[in-house]
């Protein structure tokens, strides 16, 4: 299997995420991320900041963005230890985040709020895989 961090999707996955409704319901994201060493601003600025520093500025404005488009972050957190398989590098931190469809993320992720923010992403990450999901069972309460 061949794993490619990316911080920005490509052009195919812009297109789908624009025109394809997804599957009915909330989708949830998983984000795994790899910081960069050093916050990479594309000013020069900012460059006694770890790229986990930058990043928490950015989730910092994405949170409230994320809830006025209908989601939630679920959970956030460090990637402490790998169970189970192998992989050449550890992703850094994973997040979960629920929004109420697939359009939603897409239209947070285009808005002018989300460009306000973003660079503060692009600054602290090195790359980043993101998975949507959808749940097929819930488990009892």
């Amino acid at each position: 299997m061949k794993v490619e961090n990316h911080v920005i999707p490509g052009k195919e996955q812009m297109e789908i995420m624009a025109n394809d409704p997804g599957p009915d319901g909330p989708i949830v994201m998983v984000n795994l991320l790899k910081f960069r060493e050093k916050a990479a601003y594309a000013d020069g600025s900012d460059s006694d900041l770890s790229g986990r520093e930058a990043y928490a500025r950015y989730s910092a404005g994405v949170v409230p963005l994320i809830a006025k488009h209908g989601g939630r972050l679920i959970f956030a957190g460090p990637v402490t230890f790998l169970t189970l398989g192998q992989v050449e590098d550890l992703w850094d931190q994973v997040a979960l985040v629920e929004y109420p469809r697939r359009s939603s993320l897409f239209e947070m992720s285009t808005s002018e709020a989300y460009q306000k923010i973003s660079h503060h992403r692009d600054a602290g990450l090195e790359g980043q895989l993101n998975i949507e999901t959808t749940a097929d069972f819930v488990l009892p309460s």
